[in-house]
């Protein structure tokens, strides 16, 4: 029988790993035997991450790049392919959020900065889409490949406040599943293409707007809290092993699915 969980050996590029989940993911993948290229845009970001990365294994490699510059992405490609050979999946982990495309308490609608907002749209959803072109092109002549997105609960919901990512991840959700059926219908079963939504995980982007300095719940933390039936925040080690899963040959029949990974936040509904 297959090891339907073994992804030794398998080569993965991750964006965003500079950053708390989607750094913590590239690492642990690295851990489970992964070949992985960790890819960021600050260079001295990428070269203390993957310092650190070689403490694992020696199969690591870095890529300086913007997930908005085609040019540098298409390099890191090649960097890839000739480091490794092949590229079993990409995970796209970069995002983030600006302050003018939220609309704070003290704020409404009309005082959103358009400025911010397409800042916002471009680096989550461009910063999806151009990379996916960019490093996909190596499943198209395998025949195999998978790609994970990182959606959001604010994807599917009107959660308040953050209106530019709220946007961006909705239209994730959408280019994931609609990534799935043009990759399967043109280049066959072997390429899946997924996403994740994770709940509420503390990272320092998100830190002050959910806990105080002592480590109580803000408002909008507590919020959070009462609409999480675990009453908890995630761990971001919680999160690993979905995208295991999904990157893994035990989920080969699974294609355009947007997994939650959320405490039950996104299945309940306050009372």
């Amino acid at each position: 029988m297959k090891e339907l969980f073994n992804i030794s050996g398998k080569v993965f590029v991750v964006t965003g790993s500079t950053g708390v989940l989607a750094g913590g993911t590239a690492k642990y993948l690295q851990e489970q035997g992964a070949k992985v290229a960790y890819l960021g845009r600050n260079q001295a970001k990428v070269d203390a991450v993957l310092e650190e990365a070689g403490k694992i294994s020696e199969y690591c490699l870095g890529v300086t790049t913007d997930v908005l510059d085609e040019d540098g992405l298409n390099a890191g490609y090649e960097k890839v392919m000739n480091e490794f050979g092949r590229i079993d999946a990409l995970i796209n982990g970069a995002g983030g959020n600006m302050p003018g495309a939220t609309i704070g308490p003290d704020k409404e609608i009309f005082d959103l900065s358009i400025d911010d907002y397409s800042q916002v749209m471009d680096l989550n959803l461009k910063g999806t889409v151009l990379p996916t072109l960019a490093f996909a092109k190596a499943f198209k002549a395998q025949g195999a490949g998978s790609v994970i997105n990182f959606s959001s609960m604010s994807s599917g919901q009107a959660l308040t406040r953050v209106l530019g990512y709220s946007n961006a991840k909705a239209a994730i959700d959408n280019f994931t599943r609609w990534m799935a059926t043009e990759m399967a219908i043109k280049y066959g079963d072997g390429v899946r293409v997924n996403a994740v939504a994770p709940g509420f995980f503390i990272s320092n982007q998100n830190r002050a707007l959910l806990l105080n300095e002592d480590g109580t719940y803000t408002e909008r933390g507590q919020q959070v809290i009462n609409k999480t039936p675990f009453r908890r925040f995630g761990e971001q080690e919680e999160i690993y092993g979905t995208i295991h899963y999904l990157l893994s040959d035990a989920a080969s029949f699974v294609t355009g699915t947007v997994a939650a990974v959320d405490g039950g936040f996104s299945c309940y509904c306050g009372v």
